[in-house]
This record gives C-alpha cells, structure tokens and sequence, in this order.
C-alpha cells in the first residue's frame, strides 16, 4: 500500500479556506501544520511532498514546482500586512520586520525602495514582542495584530497590498503550494484546487468557527475572507509575482530571478 501523501500548512486564518477541504480522514494524504520557515525546511528536507509556502521560498528552491492554481493573494488592500512608520517614509533609516512573514519582509523592502527610494537598516521583530515598544522608524506587522493596528506614535499606515497594487496595477501572491518534483503533481493540482473549492464554498462557516478566536467580528472574518483575499493564482497573479522577484533579486533578497515552474495550473 503507497505511503500517504505528506501535505505541509500554516494554521493561520487566511490559510483556513485551502485547507478546510483537506480535514477528513483520507488514508491518501496526511495534513500536518507548522510555522512557514519549518514547513519549507521540511519540504526541502523531503519530508513534506507539497507545502503551502511563502511566495519567495517558492523562488529560493530550483526543485520546487507550483502546483494547483489556488494561492493566497489579494487583489487591493489585504488587511493583514501593514507598514507603520513614526516619520515620513522618504526619511525612514531603520526597519523592523515582522519575522513571521519573509514575503511581506521582503515586499516593504521593494515598496521602500521603489517607490520612496529607501533602503533602511533592517532589524528583526518577533512575533511576541510588542511593536509599539520598537525603536525603529518604522515596522512591519502582519496577521491579527496588523488588522486593528493603530497608534498615534505611527502616523503613517500602509496597507502593503493597496500599496502594491496601487503602484504595479497588479494583484501580489503572498503563498503558494510548492511540491517537489517527485510528489504526485497530477494529484496534487486537482486535490488542493478542490479543496480551494470547497473551503470557498463553505468560508462564511469558516468565519463563523475562527472570528473569535482571532479577536474579530463575523462581519470582520467574513469581509477578510471573501473580499480581502483572493485565493485564485492566475495569469495577472503569475504577473505580479514575477515582478516582484525582480525586484526582491534587485536588492539581492533572492540570490537571482529565475522563472517560477508551474504544474498544470489552470489560468483564472
């Protein structure tokens, strides 16, 4: 009998609508959670054949594949990944970075860069510590604590996929499923763009389950789950990540742009 296939996921709110659909006890695959950086280590370690990963980890590795077009994306603001800055960006020296997020690390960097001509001093900032306690410029937050973020000390608030988006005219992919070349990809791409299906059709129960567990209202969770988000990679999507690993390999944030290899996903 094969070995079931090893599927790797975060256990974030915005991942909750591709995975809804895998929760059953189906003897073909085994869903296992984790943080972002040790679902990639393990994906490049082979023990995970397909993993829901940051877009940029999908670009770092030769081996990966992207299967299925489902994603994690938006097309506009996004909600969940702001930049705060206490002084004007154009002046902004230093940066902390959520470390929870090496893609939305990395898109600050190219929206700073590109469109404010700023390359700041960058500093880690962890997911427990408090950002309003950092003496940097300005910081980076993502996830629950991005949504309600306001502080008079940081005037300046970025919604980083209206500011994407406002700038190329292009939607920004935050995580993709990167499979190696070994795992079953016919399966894989019809399995997890039918569970993308299925979680859609089901995401205003997924609200209702998650909203108070990440502090929201169901009218909050449902508006981030079905209009903040976009959960289709296709052809404007695969536009917009190719920019922006041109960008990130600019600022040498990826060793060199290559072309992302894409298993039979279908174009929305």
């Amino acid at each position: 009998m094969p070995e079931p296939c090893q599927i790797g996921a975060v256990s974030y709110l915005n991942t909750r609508p591709l995975v809804q659909g895998l929760s059953s006890n189906d003897p073909d695959f085994d869903l296992q959670f984790d943080l972002p950086s040790r679902l990639a280590d393990s994906l490049t370690a082979g023990t995970l054949d397909v993993a829901l990963v940051p877009s940029i980890e999908a670009i770092a590795n030769p081996d990966y594949t992207i299967v299925s077009d489902a994603c994690i994306g938006c097309r506009g603001p996004v909600w969940s990944v702001k930049l705060l800055s206490r002084i004007p960006l154009i002046e902004v020296k230093t940066l902390a970075l959520d470390v929870g997020s090496r893609t939305s690390c990395a898109l600050a960097r190219v929206i700073l860069d590109q469109q404010y001509n700023v390359r700041p001093e960058c500093r880690s900032l962890d997911i427990d510590q408090d950002w309003r306690k950092s003496t940097s410029d300005a910081v980076l937050i993502i996830g629950d604590r991005a949504m309600k973020a306001e502080d008079d000390a940081f005037p300046v608030n970025i919604d980083l996929g209206e500011a994407w988006h406002q700038w190329t005219g292009l939607p920004f992919v935050f995580a993709v499923w990167a499979a190696r070349r070994t795992a079953p990809l016919d399966e894989l791409t019809l399995l997890l763009s039918q569970a993308r299906d299925q979680g859609i059709a089901n995401v205003n129960e997924i609200a209702r389950a998650e909203a108070s567990r990440y502090g929201l209202t169901l009218d909050e969770c449902q508006r981030y789950l079905n209009h903040y988000l976009h959960f289709y990679l296709g052809s404007e999507e695969k536009a917009g990540l190719e920019l922006y690993f041109r960008h990130a390999a600019a600022l040498s944030i990826i060793p060199e742009h290559r072309q992302l290899e894409f298993h039979d996903c279908q174009t929305a």
